[in-house]
């Protein structure tokens, strides 16, 4: 098994379902998985320029998301969407997209003049490889499809509120 936090964020990367399994049952594993979208959330913000306040509200905002978004799949993976054995909790899809957050770390080799577009779109759809296959781990889900289903119902109810707040914050 792959104990090192720098393991665990390897074998995530590679989409080792093990590691997926290890860290979902670590409750201890919590404050890494925060660190790897803290990591990922800082490589962003190195990557697109953000300044010292930038990468600093971009962590604090990626850490908030991160949250969040394990409480959506919770609620859409484990309440409306279940499969019989399905068993999971926030703290079980917080570990597991947290670390499925890797790919991002590598956002920061978009400052290499040329590389951004391309650094940016790999670290994207790995991204969204590594985060089916956490929830698919951590919900124990059997299907692939459903893991699949379950991310893409909670980007559109995701990307919906977004919009909604959006729309309130603006002034009159």
């Amino acid at each position: 098994m792959a104990t090192s936090f720098a393991n665990r964020m390897v074998g995530a990367a590679r989409l080792d379902r093990a590691v997926y399994e290890e860290v979902e049952a670590d409750t201890g594993a919590t404050g890494q998985a925060l660190g790897v979208v803290a990591l990922s959330s800082v490589a962003t913000g190195i990557a697109f320029g953000g300044g010292l306040g930038g990468l600093v509200t971009g962590a604090v905002a990626g850490v908030l998301t991160w949250a969040l978004w394990a409480a959506l799949i919770y609620w859409i993976g484990a309440r409306l969407l279940p499969e019989p054995q399905t068993r999971a909790d926030w703290g079980e899809l917080a570990r597991t997209l947290g670390f499925a957050a890797t790919p991002g770390i590598l956002r920061v080799l978009a400052v290499i003049p040329g590389l951004a577009v391309i650094v940016v779109w790999i670290t994207i759809v790995w991204t969204l490889i590594t985060t089916v296959v956490a929830v698919r781990q951590a919900l124990d889900y059997r299907s692939t499809p459903r893991a699949i289903g379950v991310c893409l119902i909670g980007w559109f109810v995701q990307t919906a509120l977004l919009v909604l707040l959006g729309r309130l914050a603006r002034p009159l």
